[in-house]
């Protein structure tokens, strides 16, 4: 079977900005050692943070649950390495705020090695027996959003699901975490599907690959098992911001998911391909997931490459063993465009966190501008892959015009892709202003 391509299939508007993946795309992915001490946030969720269900003290064995779900909307944390839980407190988070979390100090000589757990067989498992597993190994969106996956599989009554889409376009510059998750991984991701398949009932899964990753997309069509004939590999053109769902849906199978709905409102579940990977990973094991794949690269980084890491590896320690420039200015977990910039570098690893991109200050003085009023071009609004109106977002974001944004200009529809930011002439930090905008209207409500 080829390989389906056409130069017709994608969304309207978006951008295209330096890919800068070069350097990392074809560097296989090696293992991360651990650090002397694991910085574990009991909120890694969109949802209710895990609650511990350890003492200090306690020792633990790697894999072992030491923070329970919380409701359904939440997941367990796991032990990413065997160890002693030194602390349960406040621990610093991305956001600058503290929040509660685990201090694990892990044993210098032990060999990490994983028990095997109670093994869910896609054959015989009932849906909501897999459901449960994938909540219970406390899987989330590794693209980057860290929704609980079991949540996005429940298809609500009335509604159905035709068409699994797996994401494995990882269109953010500098990123190449899905790309060798597709080449190394392939069988992993065939079992999740396998499990995708009968959760969701869809009749086909479709892999959407972007055309600079035809390696992957012809790897992946190349392993496609002879059992599974309902699977295909769909390849699109380069474009930002391609990866987001709604957008894919649109390149892939024609359709446009309405103004505040979801994939399921036209008959689809997206799911990242790392995530699909680590279902057909964990799910055979009864295991929870205690690490996952993250470039680390960018001009400041000395060793770049995708690794390997255990979730609650501090960002210092990381920087310290890959090697940085003497004149790093800004590190952005995540990459340039989605991604956020650090303030401080004792934040860990999260299981959302899909990159590690270091930029010096050359790069960061080339693009501190200064700002100046916008002047009605209309970059932004071509720019923007949903339609909005990013200029008058923003005029109305300054004067503190939040209801007005939200209601008659659909500011929550906004999935802060930067597209608007990107192309403005007069370097007006749209998606900055949008953030803060949508966090103040979330409080109000």
């Amino acid at each position: 079977m080829t390989l389906s391509f056409s130069k017709k299939n994608t969304f309207k508007h978006g951008i295209h900005p330096p890919e800068s993946k070069d350097e990392t795309n074809k560097l296989p992915i090696r293992r991360f050692p651990f650090a002397p001490v694991m910085i574990i946030p009991l909120a890694q969720n969109i949802g209710a943070p895990s609650e511990p269900i350890v003492r200090e003290g306690q020792e633990v064995v790697r894999g072992q649950v030491i923070a329970k779900a919380s409701g359904f909307v939440s997941v367990p944390t796991h032990a990413p390495a065997s160890g002693t839980i030194r602390k349960i407190g406040n621990v610093p988070t991305i956001s600058g705020k503290m929040a509660q979390g685990i201090y694990l100090d892990p044993f210098p000589s032990d060999t990490q090695e994983v028990d095997e757990g109670d093994p869910i067989n896609a054959d015989s498992a009932s849906i909501d027996e897999i459901i449960a597993a994938i909540q219970n190994a406390g899987i989330v969106g590794l693209g980057g959003a860290a929704f609980p996956t079991h949540v996005k599989l429940k298809v609500p009554e009335g509604k159905k699901c035709d068409t699994l889409l797996i994401n494995g376009v990882e269109c953010e510059p500098y990123l190449t975490t899905d790309h060798r998750v597709m080449l190394e991984q392939a069988d992993d991701i065939f079992t999740g599907i396998k499990y995708l398949l009968k959760v969701t009932g869809a009749e086909k899964a479709i892999i959407g690959i972007e055309a600079n990753k035809l390696d992957a997309a012809e790897h992946l069509q190349k392993h496609i098992p002879a059992e599974s004939p309902n699977i295909s590999v769909a390849v699109i053109p380069v474009k930002y911001p391609q990866g987001a769902e709604k957008m894919l849906i649109t390149a892939v199978l024609g359709r446009e998911v309405p103004s505040g709905g979801l994939p399921i409102d036209v008959g689809v579940v997206a799911v990242n391909v790392a995530t699909t990977a680590e279902i057909g990973r964990l799910l055979p094991h009864g295991r929870g997931i205690m690490e996952r794949v993250i470039t680390i690269t960018g001009p400041g980084v000395k060793k770049k490459g995708n690794y390997l890491i255990p979730i609650g590896t501090p960002l210092r320690y990381v920087l310290e063993q890959v090697g940085v420039e003497d004149n790093i200015s800004e590190v952005y977990l995540g990459g340039p465009m989605m991604g956020v910039a650090v303030s401080n570098l004792d934040i860990p690893i999260v299981k959302g966190t899909s990159g590690v991109v270091v930029f010096t200050e050359n790069e960061v003085k080339a693009h501190k501008e200064k700002i100046f009023p916008c002047i009605k071009c209309g970059a932004c609004v071509e720019a923007c892959p949903i339609f909005l109106n990013p200029s008058k977002l923003g005029i109305l974001a300054k004067k503190e015009g939040y209801d007005q944004m939200a209601g008659e200009y659909n500011l929550m529809d906004c999935f802060e892709c930067g597209s608007c930011t990107y192309v403005c002439p007069s370097n007006i930090p749209l998606v900055q202003y949008f953030r803060l905008s949508k966090s103040i209207l979330r409080k109000r409500a």
